[in-house]
């Protein structure tokens, strides 16, 4: 699991430890596991939100983890031309390539820590597919796809696409040296990534050296996930287990905890976490597809105003590339 990683991590910005006399720690509200699905034209996920209320996700809506797979020469897959309008999707490639095309100009290649991050807001077509000599070759492939609500008021904001390269994320410690983190997005004890929101939120991909355990200071009137994306360990100051593929939810307070377990399995040495936190919205959502809005009548809109042609048309260097996905 490459990503972005640093020979030395206490050269490294270190992140304060939370008081604990006035710091109040986070329950840990629930643990769910993500079941196994397909997406786009037939690569392997992890729905990490099955199962979870929405408003408690809130201002988050859906989330893949791609892969971790060893494709076969020949079996890399992507998705076909397809939609999107009132959200914003944000991948993030561990392992392999992606390439990104959009009918607003926007598009690139991102591969080991890059994101890409695509404001769909009016609505767009995109389309996200392995590199030809990805396919040829065959490899890993890792990362996942984060879907984001927009406000009402951004609902129809311009499509816009940010190319966030590896390099750029806010590098940081944990303060005995036993965790790396890489913020994406928002901040973290005056830290900031790169990203750049409509709505406030913070996206961390933590690595958490076996043994090792975590506390981050977190934003009161933000929520808190925690997502295993490799590895096992605990979650909370009463160490709730999670592995693989687990989301937890925490409660109100100042703080989040994740400790990694001693012994790890071999093929993921390390705990691998991502944490999410946002500024919850508060606005009624209806989601169908690839459509997140406020109303029923503004879904219906959508799928019309696709239709007709109105979110825009399939470049025509890819115009022989067709096909739609959620």
């Amino acid at each position: 699991m490459p990503a972005i990683t640093v020979e030395n991590v206490l050269a490294l910005p270190r992140v304060s430890t939370p008081d604990p006399v006035s710091a109040r720690p986070r329950p840990v509200v629930s643990v769910t596991t993500a079941p196994k699905g397909f997406e786009g034209e037939g690569f392997p996920v992890r729905r990490a939100f099955a199962g979870v209320d929405l408003r408690t996700l809130d201002p988050f809506i859906h989330m893949d983890q791609m892969g971790e797979v060893e494709y076969a020469p020949g079996e890399p897959k992507g998705t076909p031309w397809h939609p999107h309008r009132g959200f914003e999707t944000v991948t993030y490639i561990i392992d392999g390539e992606f390439v990104h095309n959009d009918s607003h100009g926007g598009g690139g290649v991102i591969r080991d820590g890059d994101t890409q991050w695509m404001t769909a807001g009016s609505g767009l077509l995109h389309i996200e597919t392995p590199p030809e000599h990805l396919v040829v070759s065959g490899g890993l492939f890792h990362g996942f796809q984060l879907w984001v609500n927009l406000p009402r008021a951004d609902k129809f904001a311009a499509p816009r696409y940010q190319d966030i390269r590896g390099g750029q994320v806010a590098l940081l410690s944990s303060p005995d040296g036993g965790s790396l983190l890489r913020v994406i997005a928002g901040e973290l004890d005056g830290h900031a990534g790169p990203g750049n929101t409509y709505t406030p939120i913070t996206m961390i991909h933590a690595t958490i050296s076996p043994g090792a355990s975590l506390t981050l200071p977190w934003r009161k009137d933000f929520n808190a996930l925690a997502y295993t994306l490799a590895g096992k360990g605990s979650v909370g100051t009463k160490g709730r287990p999670v592995e693989l593929g687990q989301l937890a939810v925490f409660g109100e307070g100042d703080s989040i905890t994740v400790t990694a377990d001693a012994k790890q399995d071999p093929r993921h040495p390390t705990m691998d976490v991502l944490f999410l936190g946002g500024k919850p919205i508060r606005e009624p959502v209806v989601a169908y597809g690839p459509f997140v809005m406020n109303t029923k009548a503004e879904v219906v809109q959508a799928f019309e105003d696709y239709q007709a042609g109105r979110l825009g048309t399939i470049p025509a260097a890819h115009a022989a590339v067709q096909g739609e996905a959620s």
